[in-house]
Order: structure tokens, then sequence, then C-alpha cells
């Protein structure tokens, strides 16, 4: 298996050139493309006459206050009416994504005033759309739109401004929606040349020529080089903070249950010298907590 000290810059464009849009780091540099991302907004929201007010960004970091959970946005973008645009690719089904696009929606909301706004009408109207190689509610749909409606009156709107959007790329309504929305969902999981070649979307082609070009960019193949290695230290880390952790719960059940103190614990778990200390200090804390 190739490691991330390992991956070369030939070994990186070679798993660049096998992507198609499901995989996040295509979508994200193929989508940060102004032409690219305004022809998908196109083509998903049916609006031929959508234009950006700024350039799409990629991994967008939304934290309102330093100790809550911040969040990373595939896509953010804001067109010229101010409407604001957050576009994720979920490659993988989980079972939390209605609840995660809500959060997403009031994450996106509570940045978007400054302190002492008065008049909430001034809230921009936001769209979330997720695209997912998969049917989230089980209706063989390519299009789920949901903006909130009155329980007691089904045609009556909140219009609050917030829209979210899911895409099934393996919808079966073709009737339903256009030929272009169905040739570019298709092509979300192919990258197909056959497909846009029969395509008669100048959409879908823009779309298909910023994906070859990235594929063959040695610029992108070195971007994704550098996420690949980020990505094996991460979960290297991860594994490493597993370790310790694992450790010191042995340790304290030591100290606990056989009475034995922290060095002793320590030699009978056989820790290198080198990281003694370490864990030393670390059952010192532990003792000063539970005294």
């Amino acid at each position: 298996m190739t490691t991330s000290k390992q991956l070369t810059l030939q070994e990186s464009m070679k798993m660049l050139s096998e992507m198609t849009l499901l995989d996040r780091f295509l979508f994200s540099e193929v989508m940060s493309n102004p032409e690219a991302y305004t022809a998908a907004l196109q083509i998903i929201l049916g609006q031929d006459e959508l234009r950006l007010l700024t350039p799409p960004q990629a991994e967008r970091e939304v934290k309102t206050i330093p100790w809550l959970r911040s969040i990373r946005l595939d896509v953010y973008a804001v067109d010229e009416h101010g409407t604001i645009y957050d576009t994720e690719m979920q490659a993988q089904q989980r079972n939390d994504l209605k609840r995660r696009s809500r959060y997403y929606q009031s994450m996106i909301d509570s940045s978007l005033l400054s302190p002492g706004t008065r008049n909430f009408n001034e809230l921009n109207d936001v769209c979330v759309i997720m695209i997912m190689p998969f049917d989230l509610f089980g209706l063989d749909k390519y299009f789920y739109t949901f903006v909130s409606c009155c329980k007691e009156e089904k045609t009556l709107e909140l219009e609050d401004g917030a829209t979210r959007i899911f895409l099934n790329t393996r919808g079966k309504n073709d009737d339903e929606i256009s030929p272009e929305l169905k040739e570019f969902l298709r092509y979300v999981e192919s990258a197909d040349d056959e497909l846009v070649e029969k395509s008669g979307s100048d959409r879908l082609k823009k779309i298909h020529a910023c994906v070859n070009q990235i594929k063959v960019s040695e610029e992108a193949g070195v971007r994704f080089m550098r996420k690949w290695i980020e990505r094996m230290e991460f979960l290297e880390e991860g594994r490493e903070e597993g370790r310790v952790e694992e450790r010191l719960d042995l340790l304290r059940k030591l100290m606990q249950k056989q009475h034995m103190t922290a060095e002793e614990a320590v030699s009978f778990l056989e820790i290198p010298e080198i990281e003694r200390e370490t864990y030393l200090e670390k059952c010192k804390q532990y003792n000063d907590t539970v005294n």
C-alpha cells in the first residue's frame, strides 16, 4: 500500500486521473472554478440567468464562537442577488444527513448578521445542496427540495429564505427532471467522456473541460499529494492518541484495582524508558484529580 511518505507526484497524478466528482478533492477543485460552479448551479436550479457575485470558496470554515464546533463547507458562493449557496458532496451514506443539513444551515445563518443588527430581514437567502449517490428518502427521485411549510395548510410557505436540496444521482423519475440535470447527475458518478460527447449541454461540457484540465495539472497533483499526506498523518496521529489512551486506561486500572504506584504500573506494562516520564506525569495528574 502506498503510504504518505512514499506517495510521488506521478502516483498522485494517476490517482487524480481516476477520480470522479464523487471524490471530494476533485469536486472542490472543479467547483472552485467560477464558470464550472456557475454551470453546475444553473443546471441544478434551472436558472439560466444565475450569476455569482463572489468566486466559489472550497472548504470554507464557519465558526461562530471559539468553543463551539466549526463546520467546513465543501463549496460556498454568493450570487449577484445575495443568495448564499453551500454545495456538499456526500459520497458515503450516513444516518445524520438530514440534521447535518439543518446544522449547516444554522451555522451559515449565525455568521451573516453583524453584532447589533436588529432587522432579521437582512438575513441572506441560503440554499444548502447535498449531492449523493444514494436515495436518502427512498422514493426513487433525483431531486428533493425542502422549504418550511405550514402543517395545517400545506400550500402556505414560511418564506424564511431557507432552502435545502438533496440530489440523488441514481433516481428513476426521468420524466420529472430536465435531461440536462439527469446527464449532470450521471456524470457526477462517471466523469464519462462518451456521456459528454453525446450531450447537447454546453454547461456540462464546460464542467467536463474543467475536470480534464485538473486531472492533467501538475499543480493539482501537488495539492492532492499534500492533502493525502496530511490525511495519512492525521490518521497516524489518531492511532497514536488511541494507543496512549489505551495505556493510560490500563495504568489507572492497575493503580486502582491492584493498588500499584504509578512507577510500579509503568514498569509492569514495560513502557519504554523514553516515554516513562510522560506517562508518570499523566498518572500524577490523574491521582491529583481523583484525590
